[in-house]
């Protein structure tokens, strides 16, 4: 039903949006509606979006953060990040849902009767702004999502701008929440399949990513007094009940993808060397989740693939690898697709307070959040974990390293996060992949796709120049 509704909202987008004002005063049908209803908007934006990043999130985030390895087809796998293949080219997910949520949010400001949808559609724009900036770097934004009402040729923003400039991430989820805090009409929020509506819930999710954001930079500002301001608050996600998901099904249309793909697409990716290698010796029961023992196992056991094989001259036989678990295709009704959770707040918290960034016991935050993701995946937290090698403080790591590696276990097809926060920590400590296309160097940054180069030169060329000709071996600002 949900895509129907999505096709339904694309026809009556190019519909209102290709026509000439001449033309509509001719030709208006007075009784026939003439924009799509806004919450058809809300619900094709979060699902859209949601669902095409969980994909890119199995068959390209994964082998980035080295979650999993690909057989065949894995140019991408090897770093050659220019030439997607399976998935690797999520710069039109970003921007197509980045354009029908600016549509959302001009009719919110406009029109009086859809007032509620204003702090959402903020909200939304920050999360989305925040993902694709994060991946490439500066990127068109504040030009760039106006459609037939702006240019076509959009001006490259700056990081720094995107984050903190007016209209940028942290100042939308601001206005965002002070949208839903003034709205005293008492028209409902519908279309909304991460909160069902409650608008408590939007400015929860919206304080968590501005914890999340806040984090991200902290490395280039000061971010502390408005961190603890929002942790001593207390209106951040707290429990998984408050996370901004929506569940995938067991039936179409709206299974997870790779569900819906053909056997063979599906049993290309396997369990990554670098994954098995972090979660056997935590005694990590997730990856019973995650992954399947391996067919020519003995005793269960699993077994993983370092990324980035050639494998035009490397033999690979499927049996002695661990495919991905029954939840990303045979039972995909426990599935999500994961905006933002209440575990990977309080990670993030934890985090912040072993940094000095708030007053917290980090110890504490990181064993609420830990206990949090395994309830997430539905896996019961073994009574020893906390206290062995997953320990806070273990031997031989830092709480640091310890709160990442289980944001990064967690967020499995998560879009990109692992690899993101991978290239902001240094951690987990990712392996070099087996035949680099990339002189051995981990990608620190998304290339601009080709698209760019044909359709808006002049301000790519500018954006190229500044990235050593669109290296991906060029750091993002906050990572500079």
């Amino acid at each position: 039903m949900k895509n129907i509704i999505y096709i339904f909202g694309l026809v009556c987008l190019l519909i209102a949006s290709g026509c000439t004002k001449d033309f509509e005063e001719i030709n208006t049908n007075p009784n026939a509606p003439n924009s799509v209803q806004p919450s058809l908007l809300l619900r094709q934006v979060i699902y859209d979006f949601g669902e095409q990043m969980s994909y890119e999130g199995f068959v390209a985030g994964d082998l980035l953060s080295q979650h999993r390895t690909a057989l065949d087809f894995n140019l991408f796998d090897r770093h050659a990040l220019k030439s997607p293949q399976l998935g690797g080219n999520p710069w039109p997910v970003f921007y197509v849902n980045l354009r029908d949520n600016e549509i959302l949010l001009n009719q919110a400001q406009t029109l009086q009767t859809y007032a509620v949808y204003e702090g959402p559609a903020l909200i939304m724009k920050a999360y989305m702004a925040a993902g694709l900036t994060d991946l490439f770097g500066d990127v068109p934004y504040s030009e760039a999502f106006n459609g037939v009402n702006g240019t076509v040729t959009p001006k490259y923003d700056k990081q720094q701008d995107i984050y903190l400039a007016d209209g940028g991430i942290l100042d939308n989820l601001n206005k965002g929440i002070a949208a839903i805090n003034n709205y005293t009409d008492v028209l409902p929020l519908e279309g909304d399949i991460l909160f069902n509506g409650n608008l408590d819930g939007w400015v929860k999710f919206a304080n968590s990513l501005k914890i999340k954001a806040l984090l991200r930079i902290s490395g280039k500002i000061d971010v502390s007094t408005q961190l603890q301001a929002i942790y001593s608050s207390g209106n951040y996600m707290q429990s998984n009940s408050e996370n901004a998901i929506f569940n995938f099904t067991n039936t179409d249309p709206n299974r997870f993808r790779l569900a819906k793909l053909r056997v063979g697409d599906f049993n290309n990716v396997v369990l990554s060397e670098t994954m098995e290698d972090i979660m056997i010796p935590l005694n990590d029961t997730r990856i019973t989740k995650f992954f399947r023992p391996f067919e020519n196992s003995t005793n269960g056991e699993f077994n993983g693939l370092i990324n980035g094989i050639d494998a035009s001259n490397t033999s690979i036989n499927l049996a002695d690898y661990s495919l991905a678990g029954t939840i990303f295709r045979e039972d995909t009704s426990t599935l999500d697709a994961n905006f933002l959770t209440a575990w990977e707040t309080y990670l993030n918290l934890a985090e912040a307070a072993q940094k000095g960034l708030i007053t917290a016991n980090a110890r504490d935050l990181y064993e609420t959040g830990v206990a949090l993701a395994f309830e997430y995946w539905n896996t019961p937290l073994p009574s020893d974990y906390l206290s062995g090698p997953a320990a806070f403080d273990a031997s031989g790591t830092t709480p640091v390293q310890q709160i990442v590696t289980q944001k990064w276990i967690a967020n499995i097809i998560n879009g990109y996060e692992g690899w993101v926060e991978y290239r902001r920590t240094g951690f987990p400590m990712l392996k070099p992949v087996a035949a680099s296309l990339n002189n051995g160097l981990i990608p620190v940054r998304m290339p601009y796709p080709a698209e760019e180069q044909a359709l808006n030169a002049d301000n790519y060329n500018q954006a190229a120049s500044n990235t050593n000709g669109n290296s991906i071996n060029f750091p993002v600002w906050w990572d500079e």
